[in-house]
This record gives C-alpha cells, structure tokens and sequence, in this order.
C-alpha cells in the first residue's frame, strides 16, 4: 500500500486553500508515476470530479470508476449550486456503484441520472468484525444481569438521538438495562441535557469516540438506529457481524442490510413504541434472542463479507477495462474462509 500525500499550498491569491486542484493534480501526477489504468475514487465531490479534471490532465485513457455513499447526494446535492457539479462527475465516470437501491433511486430522482448506476453494497472485515469475549470489558459498564442497549452516530439531528433515548426510558422501565451513546457531534449537549431531564444519569453513559468499533459493539446486547437518513447504515452491519441485533427505522437502506424479524426489527421514523416494545420483547426472550444473533452473523458473514464484495468491485474493474474474461466466478465458500 502506497500513501501519496496531498500537499495544499497557501498562495495570497487563493481566498481558501485550492484543496480540489491540488487534490486532482495529485491524482494526475500518481496515475502517471505509477502508471495506472484506473481509479477507484469514493463520494462525487470531491474526488469524482478531481479524478475527472486528472483524466483531463493527463488524457491517456485512464479510467474512473466512482461510489456514491450519500452525504454526496442526500446532502450536498440537495444545493441547486452542487447539483450541476455533482450531475457532471457522475457522468463523466466509466462507472459508478451506490452503496443501496435507496440511494440509486433518490440519485436518479434528484439528478435525473440516466448513467448507469451499480449496486454494490458496503462490507466488513471478518478479520475484524466477529463475536468478541468482553465479559470484563462489559463488567465495566453493566451489572451481570443488565441489558446493554447501545447507540453510535456522530450526534447529527438525522440520527434521532433524542428516539434513542426514548426507546432506553420505555426499556428501562421494563427490565434491568444501560444504554451506552458512542461518538461525538454537535447534538451531543442537547443529549446530556435530556438524559438529566429523564432522570437517567445513572443508566446512560457517554463514551466518546472509539477506535476499535468491534470490541465496544460486541458488548452490546442490541443497536439502536432509529435515523430519519441512512443510505445504507454501516454501523448496523458492523453490528450485525458482531452477533448484535439492530431495531431501527425503515429509512433509506437500513431494510436492505436489516431483515425485519429475522436480524432485527424496524418501525416508520418516530415510532419509538413500537422500537421499544420490539426490543423488550426480544430481550425477554433468550431463546428468539439466540436464534437473531445467529442470523446477524450468519447474513453478515455470506451476503457482506468483505470477500465477496471485493469480487464485486474488482469485476466492475474488469469491465470498465474491457477485461471481461479476467472475471473469474465467486463461490460463498470464499467467505467462510
């Protein structure tokens, strides 16, 4: 693996530092010292169109294969001054894959994008993701016989935060639990300030950020998800690989990576009775709990492995190469490996 630093010069010239064409200038100058066919750039800005103006640049053919992942189309592209910019970098990729079939719908709705999007969904490590032993670890934050809930997000107003903690009190009330809030954002005051106004600052607590995600999901008995967007919800999968059960909304692509009442359960946006009864529910029920685990990591394990999903990216590689024969076939087996 090779590290190519973008370095951004501050001339008196520029307002802000030129960040995009110091970043296209880069892609240009490391596709021609290393001689590349292709380059495999994730959000449309800034980096598909960076990669636009160094295919520009150089003109020798190199291809572009962009992922939207959604901030790039939920977000930005709702500015009618982005949309253009955003319309002309997919555009003008050889190829370009969606992180859901949520987002390929509101990608061709808001751009009217006839381009050819691909489904190519986001995975996990399975090096890294699975059922970790912290008993210790848990010891640390709940009692034997508490219920961990737990919730991680960067604390933006989409998140639905303030449900989270709604879900918690109606859960609470039924059985021994704790719920952890994991991350940062600019919501998190507001969080404290209801958690105190509830009266839980004994039952819920903030841990901040966190660097190894899979040790601090696997001492969680359920996720909380309850966004009002998601393109797809990394998070729930990387739950999901950990044996730990989602109960979120139906937003976006949380119902491609969550199968209702098999790996977790969903309501509409806002329904926080009905999240809350479901995860009651479930974990009075030790015997269906088991069975849900079992399903998350089984789903986890075949249908977004990282395996199978690399198969995926490098036969899109192929075809934008014109390399079709190279596409070897992929086997499930290659993800129990």
């Amino acid at each position: 693996m090779f590290f190519h630093e973008v370095e951004v010069n501050d001339y008196y010239v520029f307002r802000y530092p030129p960040y995009d064409l110091s970043l296209a200038s880069k892609m240009a100058q490391v596709a021609q010292m290393q001689q590349l066919d292709l380059i495999h750039v994730h959000y449309a800005i800034p980096h598909a169109v960076c990669a636009y103006l160094a295919k520009q640049m150089l003109n020798n053919g190199l291809k572009t294969v962009t992922t939207l992942h959604g901030t790039d189309i939920t977000v930005l592209a709702q500015d009618e001054s982005l949309k253009d910019l955003i319309r002309l970098a997919i555009h003008q990729s050889d190829a370009v894959t969606a992180v859901s079939q949520d987002l390929i719908q509101e990608t061709r709705q808001l751009l009217d994008i006839t381009t050819p999007i691909e489904l190519t969904y986001n995975f996990v490590d399975k090096r890294v993701y699975y059922p970790r032993e912290v008993t210790q670890l848990r010891g640390d934050y709940a009692a034997p016989h508490e219920k961990i809930l737990m919730h991680i997000s960067n604390f933006r107003p989409v998140k639905r935060v303030s449900d989270v903690l709604d879900i918690f009190d109606k859960v609470q009330q039924e059985l021994p639990a704790k719920l952890l809030l994991v991350g940062e954002g600019p919501e998190l005051t507001k969080i404290q300030c209801k958690v105190k106004a509830l009266g839980l600052e004994d039952k819920v607590l903030f841990l901040g950020k966190q660097e190894d995600v899979a040790q601090v999901i696997s001492m969680a008995d359920i996720l909380l998800l309850p966004s009002e967007k998601e393109s797809f919800g990394l998070v729930a999968l990387e739950a999901m690989a950990c044996g730990v059960p989602t109960i979120g909304s139906t937003a976006g692509g949380i119902p491609e990576l969550v199968t209702h009442g098999e790996t977790g359960y969903l309501a509409p946006i806002g329904d926080v009775d009905a999240m809350s009864q479901y995860a009651i529910e479930l974990l009075k029920d030790e015997k269906r709990y088991r069975s849900v685990v079992e399903a998350c990591i089984e789903r986890a394990r075949n249908e977004f492995c990282n395996d199978r999903i690399t198969h995926e990216y490098e036969s899109i590689y192929y075809k934008v190469l014109g390399l079709e024969s190279e596409i070897k076939p992929f086997t499930s087996t290659m993800c129990r490996a």
